[in-house]
């Protein structure tokens, strides 16, 4: 799993360019979730959402994905569930204090964003703690129906 996380750090770009078509289609389908129900979808997407991103970014499902903001690599994996920015022990090396053998989440989160377009603005982003009651749930469908609701309203004012 280590390896592939660090495979998409590195290829941040291309899963950006991915995941932006793919937020567009979870969008775009939001009357069809809002009709079958979100909370109805939340257990199946979900598990698909934890497959895929586990296997990807080895994603903890903390229901408040920030990837987007933090070069692919998710925070999460900080073994001080650091949401913005590396701790003062990271090593010379770019290795984490706490697991030697592991680099930093950090290091690996500013690489990455150096490689996405706006990266750079958006791993300064400051994130908000983790609401852990979002832990398991889907952050696709968080984002498809918050979006979706601002299109909607941005509709109904036309």
């Amino acid at each position: 799993m280590y390896a592939v996380r660090r495979w998409s750090v590195r290829h941040a770009r291309g899963l950006q360019a991915f995941y932006n078509a793919f937020e567009w289609v979870l969008v775009t389908l939001h009357p069809l979730w809002k009709r079958i129900g979100y909370e109805r979808l939340e257990k199946p997407v979900a598990a698909v959402e934890r497959v895929t991103k586990g296997f990807l970014f080895d994603c903890q499902m903390c229901g408040q994905c920030a990837l987007s903001s933090t070069g692919m690599s998710c925070s999460m994996n900080c073994p001080k569930n650091l949401r913005n920015g590396p701790c003062g022990g990271v090593r010379s090396n770019g290795n984490c204090e706490v697991k030697p053998e592991m680099r930093c989440v950090w290091v690996e989160a500013f690489e990455g964003s150096e490689r996405m377009v706006g990266g750079d603005k958006a791993i300064r982003v400051v994130q908000i703690a983790v609401d852990r009651r979002l832990e398991g749930r889907s952050s696709w469908l968080k984002v498809a129906r918050e979006k979706g609701t601002a299109v909607e309203a941005a509709l109904e004012k036309l």
